[in-house]
């Protein structure tokens, strides 16, 4: 490999191959390569190239020695080759003589390298498999790529991060992992290392990622050019700040945010919400959000209420806001074929297309094609029509569901953006979704922008997106997957997450381990970014008339207000809504941080612990901003559960006072009225 120097730019040329690494902020590097003659424009998730770098290249001339040649014949045998090496900060990336790169931080310790066995190497891994660390396989008859980029695995290696996987696996290690969105998935691929960095896979293609114990692989089904950045810190909050840096952070979350949100499977029409909203403030339980969910439109597509059932949202809206609460409206990305806006749209372009077949996205109540939201001008379209019907009446808060989109079925090859083919970037998609509304809204004024979206990417965050984990089942053994979810989802660069309390599928309200779950749920639901009550809730209540002008109408679910299970679990559930108004200024606190440096609501142990070898493997609680350790019961019957406390420093029990040192793992009593939780000793946080 031939290497030369391009301002900050180190650039490598091997026959087709061209690779680029340059700094991209403090500490981090962004590394390409195409085979192509010019490199693919996109910056994906990154923004603009981040101000601080101090960068240090390096090319040299070295002699290099096939090792199968006899020592007396290889004054006659040497070859020249080149090696180089990029500093920026605290990183360094460095080709060998045959081209392979490894990445070292500033002490000289390794923390990844590619993983090649095509050649032989003098030192080691000599190995005739011709498997490459970069691999480019053109795509016959196109002018694309199947992408694969391997790393080397490392004994004791753990790996966090990536997005909203539906497991119980905090710890990626030894996972394979598909990078799609789908109901309840979300690829968010940036992983962080105990090893001492982080790496964004900025590639929004569909692919996997598979982190072996003989490799690490990355692979995009179909792709221009290879591209990841790649960042170094002494802890996990400095990788996650200087990667926060390259692909932006939050606004502030707005006080809406910071208390109590009531949602259920559909209000019906406008006085049954808002006699839902009178009686919370009869009772005198705060309530910030009410939510008016799917199906409350005309038409899909149409984007406006439904005149019959919602006669003066204006009014309405109004008086929430007199009652201290904002409304939050649900908007899908589905236009129907009877839609008024479906010809207008599919006329300009706006609607994603088939390759092949009828250009039938999902059929469910109705045939319908997703809005394509990489095109501007259809984002812009679906604004303007969304603020006529919605913004202008009031509504300050969107529920961008079905945003992966959610296709029937996922065939991702045979849709068509105006970004791409969907193999190439539809993972893009809820970004671009969320954008639409956060520009719209932000041009009108409104400051504090934040809507609810059921997928993510990286970036996502930077446009107001509060990432929630989908269609999920009402079970123990689903509400403690939620909890690895919303700390990989933190470290993955998105701070804003929450689940629906007490699963959204099933839960029969009138079913006693239901209930015990549901006030389960709902404590943990207090010490996460976003308390929001929602769910199906069975039995199911179906509509008088099951179709209306030609229109299907859609059921409802069973009462699923605090008060619907019961005045026992009421005073419970009403309990943790005013410990979550007491700890509204230590929310308020957190997501400042998120705001300013990228720092996750909901924390890993090791995140506040590095040094801390026992917080690295505790996967079962972890830290409500700096200060508050939580510690969720996520089993049926049980009463009490073990806690570690970090060492280094003492803890007070929360409910009792009791101080007690850290390094230990203690038993903490759990009632149904209790979450166990400690706070740091120095600290004075009204939780009960």
């Amino acid at each position: 490999m031939k290497f030369t120097r391009n301002g900050n730019r180190l650039i490598g040329r091997s026959g087709s191959e061209t690779i680029w690494i340059e700094p991209w902020g403090k500490n981090s590097l962004r590394v390409r390569m195409t085979k192509e003659a010019v490199m693919d424009p996109h910056d994906w998730a990154l923004q603009d190239r981040p101000a601080d770098s101090s960068t240090h290249i390096t090319i040299e001339e070295v002699e290099l020695v096939e090792p199968w040649i006899a020592e007396a014949e290889r004054t006659a045998n040497v070859k020249k080759s080149q090696v180089a090496s990029i500093r920026n900060g605290e990183i360094i990336a460095t080709f060998n003589a045959e081209g392979w790169l490894s990445f070292t931080n500033c002490d000289g310790k390794l923390l990844t390298e590619e993983y090649w066995r095509d050649r032989n190497r003098i030192d080691r891994y000599c190995a005739p498999l011709r498997i490459e660390g970069r691999e480019m396989k053109p795509l016959t008859g196109t002018s694309d790529y199947q992408l694969t980029l391997r790393f080397e695995a490392f004994e004791g290696e753990k790996i966090f991060g990536l997005g909203q996987y539906q497991e119980g696996i905090l710890d990626k290690k030894g996972a394979t992992l598909e990078l799609a969105h789908r109901n309840s998935q979300t690829s968010v691929p940036f992983m962080l290392s105990n090893r001492g960095y982080g790496l964004l896979w900025n590639n929004p293609a569909i692919g996997t990622v598979t982190f072996g114990t003989n490799r690490t692989e990355w692979m995009a089904t179909s792709t221009k050019k290879l591209d990841y950045f790649i960042t170094a810190g002494k802890t996990p909050a400095q990788i996650e700040e200087q990667y926060a840096n390259a692909v932006g952070k939050a606004p502030m979350m707005p006080e809406y945010g910071l208390g109590f949100w009531q949602c259920k499977l559909r209000y019906r029409n406008q006085e049954e919400l808002l006699t839902v909203a009178r009686e919370y403030k009869r009772r005198g339980i705060p309530l910030d959000v009410i939510v008016v969910d799917f199906f409350h439109w005309t038409k899909q597509g149409d984007f406006k209420f439904e005149p019959r059932d919602w006669p003066d949202p204006k009014a309405m809206i109004a008086e929430l806001k007199e009652l201290g609460t904002e409304l939050m409206v649900s908007v899908w990305p589905t236009i129907d074929s009877r839609s008024e806006n479906y010809e207008p749209m599919a006329n300009e372009g706006y609607l994603i297309s088939a390759d092949r077949g009828m250009n039938i996205n999902m059929n469910w109540m109705g045939e319908t094609v997703f809005f394509d939201a990489t095109h501007p001008g259809a984002r812009e379209y679906v604004w303007q029509v969304c603020k006529k019907n919605y913004y202008d009446l009031g509504v300050r808060i969107f529920w961008l569901d079905e945003a992966e989109p959610e296709y029937g079925p996922y065939d991702f090859d045979n849709y068509r953006y105006y970004q791409g083919p969907a193999l190439q970037c539809t993972n893009i998609y809820p970004l671009e979704y969320a954008r639409g509304y956060y520009d719209g809204m932000t041009a009108e004024g409104q400051e504090g922008v934040c809507n609810l979206v059921r997928a993510a990417w990286a970036g996502s965050q930077r446009y107001g997106a509060l990432i929630w984990s989908g269609d999920i089942s009402s079970t123990f053994r689903a509400m403690k997957e939620q909890l690895q979810i919303g700390l990989n989802m933190g470290i993955a660069g998105i701070p804003w997450w929450t689940t629906d309390i007490g699963g959204f599928l099933g839960g029969h309200v009138n079913d006693p381990n239901f209930q015990e779950l549901l006030l389960r749920w709902f404590a943990f639901g207090v010490f996460t970014p976003v308390l929001r009550l929602h769910g199906e809730r069975v039995p199911h209540i179906q509509p008088e008339q099951a179709v209306i002008d030609g229109i299907a109408q859609m059921f409802t679910g069973s009462d699923n207000e605090i008060w619907s299970y019961g005045e026992a679990n009421y005073e419970v559930m009403k309990e943790f809504i005013l410990m979550r108004e007491r700890l509204r200024p230590y929310v308020r606190a957190c997501m400042a941080e998120a705001h300013e440096k990228g720092t996750p609501v909901m924390r890993t142990m090791f995140y506040e612990f590095p040094e801390d070898a026992l917080c690295w493997t505790a996967d079962s609680q972890y830290m409500f901003g700096s200060d508050v350790l939580v510690a969720p019961i996520f089993e049926l019957g049980e009463r009490s559960r073990e806690v570690y406390l970090p060492a280094g420093l003492s803890w007070k029990n929360a409910k009792t006072n009791e101080v007690l040192a850290g390094g230990q793992t203690v038993t903490v009593d759990a009632p149904l009225t209790e979450i166990p939780l400690f706070v740091r000793a120095d600290k004075d946080i009204p939780v009960y």
